[in-house]
């Protein structure tokens, strides 16, 4: 069940003191920081599962489906050490068996939704995928 708030703009959801709505626009990783920028958030971190299960809850209510999309995670200052672009602490692992694997020294950039397990991937920054941005209330 995806809630709704009157403290969010339309069609954002309420997620624990933020805001987060699901982009289906094909872009980088820095393209849908940028744009998440535009809307005064970043890309959605996840600190706990009940945030991964909202979001997931939120582009299943769209796409009808879990297709992989671009989280606020990066490790590109250095390989191992994950941030979150919001600032947040990078603290809930919910990485897919054998991630990350820096995907042959390219992998920066945190995905969902990878694997038929739905879990977290370090993919390639310059690829193209639909994003999720989150902002605070």
């Amino acid at each position: 069940m995806v809630k709704r708030s009157s403290l969010c703009p339309s069609d954002w959801t309420d997620s624990s003191g933020r805001c987060v709505l699901y982009f289906p626009l094909s872009k980088t990783w820095a393209n849908a920081e940028r744009y998440c920028q535009d809307y005064g958030g970043n890309l959605a971190s996840v600190h706990n599962l009940d945030d991964q299960q909202l979001i997931q809850s939120v582009i299943l209510s769209i796409t009808k489906k879990y297709p992989e999309a671009w989280l606020g995670g990066y490790d590109a200052q250095q390989e191992g050490t994950w941030f979150w672009s919001d600032g947040t602490p990078f603290k809930f692992d919910y990485w897919d068996k054998g991630q990350p694997d820096n995907n042959r020294g390219t992998g920066h950039c945190l995905v969902m939704n990878y694997s038929a397990r739905n879990k977290f991937d370090d993919q390639p920054c310059y690829n193209r995928k639909p994003f999720v941005c989150a902002k605070k209330l």
